[in-house]
């Protein structure tokens, strides 16, 4: 049994502000220790110190609630497989440009029932924005010079040109055909799951992500989103489903304000059958 969604707003959005403090005090200091972990992605102290902040928070908030952070040992399929509930959490999202100092990172808490986001909390910390919503109660956006919570909505694509967000941290040549298949377009460069965060909100259209990412790095997006009447999908138009397997990792998705356009067709069919094969190989 879990507590009522929008009881839980305040205390995640309370544990989100104070990781995120944290996180902006080692960012101001002149020099950031820097690892990296096994996949050679990297680690800073500020992804350690909000991952232990995040996870005392929620352990004493929902004791019988587990926690699967980017920054936790890692826990076996067949231990998590059981958990029909579970926090899903990415301490600081955009490592990378955190380390470059952009100031585009956040972080990301996300609640995960029966697969699928039921809650999304993400904080910009430099921004002084966050983002918040539950299933069936909307999505909202604060900033933190106004506590008054602001409903937001994405935009019908009636209009062009097709607003696009991509990442500043990776390239993709799929994602050049995907750009010249829409033709009238503008790209922003955003780093960290702000690229969701401006679809939710009406700013951006689209965000097509063809390279790796992690569950962490989606699920409190995906909830945000949707209530703002957006989509986070796999490239088939299907919905991201969270702990389902062994691996971790997202397929690629799409991100997009507006449903009507099927933006699978914008995808190249050889990237698409492509990861066909990896699934049928998966299975």
């Amino acid at each position: 049994m879990i507590p009522d969604l929008a009881s839980l707003i305040e205390p995640i959005l309370t544990i989100s502000r104070e990781a995120g403090a944290k996180v902006l005090e080692i960012y101001r200091e002149d020099e950031v220790k820097i690892r990296s972990k096994s996949d050679d992605s990297p680690v800073t102290c500020a992804d350690i110190a909000a991952h232990e902040i995040i996870g005392g928070g929620l352990e004493e908030l929902t004791p019988e609630i587990p926690v699967l952070s980017e920054e936790s040992v890692d826990v076996a399929f067949e231990t998590r497989s059981s958990w029909e509930t579970f926090w899903l959490v990415d301490p600081l999202d955009g490592t990378r440009e955190f380390i470059k100092r952009s100031g585009e990172f956040t972080v990301n808490v996300a609640l995960i029932r029966q697969h699928e986001p039921i809650l999304g909390v993400i904080y910009a910390p430099v921004h002084e924005v966050i983002y918040y919503a539950w299933r069936f109660g909307g999505a909202f956006k604060v900033k933190d010079a106004d506590p008054k919570p602001q409903k937001i909505y994405s935009r019908p694509l009636d209009e062009t040109p097709v607003r696009v967000a991509g990442s500043r941290s990776y390239a993709v040549k799929a994602l050049q055909t995907f750009l010249r298949r829409l033709d009238n377009y503008e790209y922003v460069g955003v780093g960290s799951a702000l690229k969701s965060c401006l679809i939710a909100e009406g700013a951006i259209d689209v965000y097509p992500r063809l390279g790796p990412t992690s569950e962490w790095d989606t699920a409190a997006a995906q909830c945000i989103l949707e209530e703002a009447g957006g989509q986070l999908t796999d490239i088939w138009m299907s919905p991201l489903r969270y702990n389902t397997g062994p691996s971790l990792l997202n397929p690629p998705f799409i991100a997009f304000g507006d449903d009507r356009r099927n933006w699978s067709e914008f995808i190249p069919e050889q990237f698409r059958e492509k990861e066909r094969e990896r699934l049928r190989s998966a299975r």
